[in-house]
């Protein structure tokens, strides 16, 4: 039996070797059938399998939170429990669709842009998240070093972008320029979700440029899912009330 363990795991069927180890040592083997058998396996094999591409799904797309779907807040309707709810089974993925999250600072934009990013990573998909300042340094820096078309045949190959924090500060020539390239190479292929603080009315002022700036935001406005989120900021809700707390928050800490 040994050996038959070995084989799997040269042939790097880890989980269906670890599965059959399992269950021969602890002899549940014998209330199997061949078929219940064979079935226990593959699924643990399947299991592993999964588990892996999730694990190294999640690793590229440099998540800012780990998030999930079920740990969104809806009290206080601070977002539309249902519209989220839909968004999270990913079809606006599928029909290459676009969501744009805007509310004040600290409301949790980010966090239902990553939980959102999670649910896509584990149905498959390919997932990229960015805060703004990060992307376009980032891009500035690959123009520089010749590494600019690899950087956007990258995020073009992502069947989910997230650009988070969008609008902090206006664009200037070559973020707009790299933006455009960004939303151009992506139109009708692939989505993208952008959190804002900034009211997409204000976006214009934000890209500059009034012709980019209309191509830009009819690529991503035109169609997009919206979702605003409204309350007090959560950020303020956890701050300690008094010295007291403070004292303790730090020891904790």
């Amino acid at each position: 039996m040994d050996e038959i363990v070995n084989k799997m795991k040269t042939m790097r069927l880890d989980g269906m070797a670890r599965a059959f180890d399992n269950t021969r040592k602890s002899e549940k083997n014998e209330t199997f059938t061949s078929d219940e058998m064979i079935t226990y396996l593959v699924e643990a094999e399947w299991d592993t399998r999964f588990n892996k591409k999730l694990a190294r799904t999640l690793n590229a797309a440099r998540f800012r939170y780990k998030a999930s779907v079920e740990q969104i807040s809806f009290e206080e309707k601070r977002v539309d429990k249902n519209q989220v709810l839909r968004l999270a089974d990913c079809g606006f993925i599928k029909r290459k669709e676009n969501i744009i999250i805007t509310g004040s600072t600290g409301i949790g934009k980010s966090f239902l842009a990553s939980a959102l990013g999670h649910q896509a990573c584990a149905q498959g998909y390919r997932v990229l998240y960015y805060h703004n300042t990060k992307l376009f340094g980032r891009m500035k820096i690959a123009k520089t070093d010749g590494s600019y078309l690899r950087e956007l045949a990258k995020i073009e190959r992502q069947h989910l972008l997230i650009i988070d924090d969008f609008g902090i500060q206006p664009l200037d020539a070559q973020s707009r320029s790299a933006l455009m390239e960004i939303i151009e190479d992506r139109h009708g292929k692939s989505s993208t979700i952008i959190t804002s603080q900034v009211p997409v009315s204000m976006w214009h002022e934000v890209i500059g440029e009034q012709t980019i700036a209309d191509a830009i935001l009819d690529r991503i406005v035109h169609d997009a899912h919206r979702v605003e989120m409204k309350g007090e900021s959560l950020r303020k809700k956890r701050q300690p009330k008094n010295e007291e707390e403070i004292v303790l928050e730090n020891l904790i800490n």
